[in-house]
């Protein structure tokens, strides 16, 4: 009998209580105040769009829709080639849904550089430049102004931060300072900005499945990206969303396997589709 396609890991106190995000873990000092003007550009970008940010003297609250009514926020995470864009594509045909994929493009091609490209090429020298980039594109991604009920975002500013930032620290390929720096940036973001997650959707798939869609899909940067990495990055996702012994989990998990085949996963997301919503339309209410 193959497994339940299904299943809620967060079995403890963290699944049954968190019915909100759990932002309330941050515990350490705020970042320094002067970094705060490099993050006006942001702010001016936005206009009079309305973006809403919380006072130091209390926690960020939900997303709302114009009018105030509350908007659910659902991230899919999952390895390199897990079947992240499928499954945004399959919910992308819900008018409902508003899909925000990975801004891969901007991390091509900032003003004619491709810090993402240089990364995979020297990860010591490149591996700061890209993630502070990256936190800055997931944190506009967390904190555009909403436009549909429900907000389906391809990973996250945590799994940024938690996954890949952890990942070249572990691995000796960033340097202390560096990984201190981020993690002060990322810990002031997560005090004083609205960063919330209703639930994760977890793409568990094997890294050698893949390491074979990898291979198929021939992305120029992938290219150089061996076994051993998919690994790592796999490791890492099940200690923090399934094991929970890396770092806290901002929301509940729900796990889909995910080695299927394409028609298998199609079939399996159209099966749990108002199972997904309707985890996300419960944790409003509780």
């Amino acid at each position: 009998m193959s497994p339940s396609l299904c299943h809620l890991p967060l079995l403890g106190p963290a699944c049954i209580r968190a019915a909100r995000p759990a932002l309330g873990f941050w515990k350490g000092k705020a970042g320094p105040s002067e970094l705060l003007p490099l993050l006006l550009p942001l702010q001016r970008d936005r206009g009079r769009r309305g973006m809403a940010t919380a006072s130091s003297a209390e926690a960020p609250g939900k997303h709302q829709l114009n009018g105030g009514l509350k908007k659910t926020v659902i991230c899919i995470e999952g390895n390199i080639a897990s079947g992240k864009t499928t499954c945004l594509n399959y919910f992308a045909k819900n008018t409902r849904i508003e899909v925000l994929t990975e801004p891969v493009s901007k991390w091509r091609n900032v003003r004619g550089h491709n810090p993402l490209g240089l990364m995979y090429q020297d990860a010591t020298r490149w591996g700061i430049t890209l993630q502070t980039y990256v936190q800055l594109t997931m944190l506009d991604q967390h904190t555009r102004p909403m436009i549909s009920p429900v907000r389906m975002m391809e990973r996250s500013i945590h799994s940024a931060k938690y996954i890949f930032v952890e990942n070249l620290y572990r691995s000796g390929k960033m340097p202390e300072v560096d990984y201190v720096v981020l993690t002060e940036w990322f810990e002031w973001i997560i005090k004083n900005m609205n960063v919330s997650v209703d639930l994760i959707v977890y793409l568990q798939t094997s890294p050698e499945r893949c390491f074979e869609r990898l291979k198929r899909r021939c992305r120029e940067e992938e290219k150089v990206i061996p076994m051993e990495y998919l690994e790592s990055i796999h490791q890492l996702y099940e200690d923090w969303l399934i094991k929970q012994t890396l770092f806290k989990v901002p929301a509940p998990v729900l796990v889909l396997p995910a080695d299927h085949d394409l028609q298998d996963m199609m079939e399996k997301y159209e099966e749990n589709q108002d199972r997904i919503l309707t985890l996300c339309n419960m944790q409003h209410r509780l």
